[in-house]
């Protein structure tokens, strides 16, 4: 009786399965179908629906992304719109260019012009075999241009479309409102000659198709520091988290070709030898072709206007014990970090959790750490905003190190890109209550993976 039962129950179970396959694929249609009758609002509904159900088909969920976040454009919610379209490139929609074009747009429409000129860049890059929409692009991002002052790329971008396309007289209009000796200024000639123009300095280099990114940092060399401290004193508790996040960020570290230096519940000796070797490192290293990378997970606090880093063995009493037996980032982690000269400085700190010292009611009893304004060349992230404390996870990582290591596993993505999708991530993950921050002075590209 029991074969019997199993082998029917098999069947129905794979019926089961069919439907509910089915209905699914149906609430895609009516999405699609409202989409292309204008009805914006009832298809985000109808896609909505479909993105709710565990067991959807995931062969369409990157298409499902596009064109809930076309609908979300159409209806101006752009915010939502740029998490759509950025899932559906880090799914593989087969569609990225015209995807990136609308980013473009959405970031345009926020007033994030710098992420609008990196989407146009990514959309430039592969649909530029399209004159028509070559130009297009071209048109749209000189816009940009224009909108951050920059009167000389929106002229060469103009300038481009043009020759392209010769007879449009939309731009050769567009063109004819610049000040032909204001842009020889800008170009830095000396020579002008009646209304013709010697340009003399370098262009910007020509429209070329993506380069292989694994070739572009062949000679990169990336270190790291990766310190979790959990295992505080009875006075001060532990922490749930912290080792787990930084014994995970090491390994995934080393898979993006890191040298890593791996401490774990260190104590304030500990650190400080560890910070000077990472220092001797950077300084041997060739300036122009490296990265330095510092992590930490633990208890941290500010005082006076300065971050500290809290060692398991601290022993704070007075608020003048923060500054002989906590490590002050500013001061001792960034500023070495810049002193190296790597071409670029990442600091990520998930060390926002509470104050530790609750004894100490004046400067260390402030919530959170403080945003560090000076930082030449170096990307800073936060788990959470200036002032604020951020949320422990209730598994294996803390919220803010989860995300991060989900996020750096995807390849091709900048690390704005992947701190933007932390961003997303933790604030959805967490119903608003936390949000992280980061501040940047980077002038290249970095990529954790190519």
């Amino acid at each position: 009786m029991y074969r019997w039962i199993r082998t029917w129950f098999l069947p129905i179970t794979l019926l089961i399965g069919y439907h509910q396959t089915e209905a699914q694929y149906k609430q895609y249609e009516i999405g699609f179908e409202k989409y292309k009758e204008s009805k914006y609002n009832e298809a985000i509904t109808s896609f909505n629906e479909y993105l709710s159900k565990p067991n959807r088909g995931k062969n369409l969920e990157a298409e499902v992304h596009y064109l809930r976040g076309l609908s979300y454009y159409k209806t101006q919610q752009y915010n939502y719109a740029i998490e759509d379209f950025e899932e559906a490139i880090l799914i593989n929609h087969p569609n990225k260019g015209n995807i990136f074009w609308f980013l473009g747009k959405c970031n345009d429409s926020l007033g994030f012009y710098p992420d609008a000129l990196e989407a146009y860049e990514n959309a430039i890059a592969i649909l530029q075999s399209n004159k028509e929409n070559l130009v297009k692009l071209l048109v749209d991002r000189s816009h940009v241009y224009l909108k951050m002052n920059d009167q000389l790329m929106a002229y060469y971008d103009l300038k481009q479309a043009y020759a392209i396309q010769p007879g449009n007289i939309e731009i050769k209009k567009s063109l004819e409102k610049f000040d032909v000796n204001e842009i020889a200024n800008l170009e830095g000639i000396q020579q002008i000659s009646g209304n013709k123009t010697t340009v003399e300095r370098s262009k910007p280099e020509p429209i070329v198709a993506n380069k292989d990114l694994a070739e572009l940092y062949k000679d990169e060399r990336r270190f790291a520091l990766v310190i979790g401290n959990s295992q505080y004193t009875k006075e001060i508790g532990e922490l749930r988290n912290p080792v787990n996040d930084a014994t995970d960020m090491a390994a995934e570290l080393e898979h993006s070709n890191f040298e890593v230096n791996l401490l774990i519940n260190a104590t304030y000796g500990q650190m400080r030898a560890a910070l000077l070797k990472f220092k001797e490192k950077l300084d041997r290293a060739d300036h122009d072709n490296s990265v330095a990378l510092f992590y930490f997970a633990g208890h941290g606090l500010r005082h006076e206007d300065e971050n500290y880093l809290v060692p398991v063995d601290a022993r704070v009493e007075y608020e003048d014990d923060i500054w002989r037996y906590c490590f002050p980032v500013q001061r001792m982690v960034l500023a070495n970090m810049e002193f190296s000269k790597s071409r670029m400085n990442i600091v990520i700190l998930d060390a926002c959790r509470n104050n530790p010292f609750p004894s100490l009611t004046r400067g260390a009893g402030q919530q959170g750490l403080a945003e560090m304004k000076k930082a030449r060349g170096s990307f800073i992230a936060y788990a959470t905003a200036p002032g604020s404390v951020a949320i422990d996870g209730m598994g294996r990582n803390g919220l803010y190190s989860q995300e991060i290591l989900k996020a750096m596993q995807k390849p091709g993505l900048t690390i704005e890109q992947v701190f933007k999708e932390v961003r997303v991530n933790v604030a959805r993950l967490s119903g608003g209550k936390q949000n992280t921050w980061d501040s940047s002075n980077i002038t290249g590209e970095f990529y954790f993976k190519f």
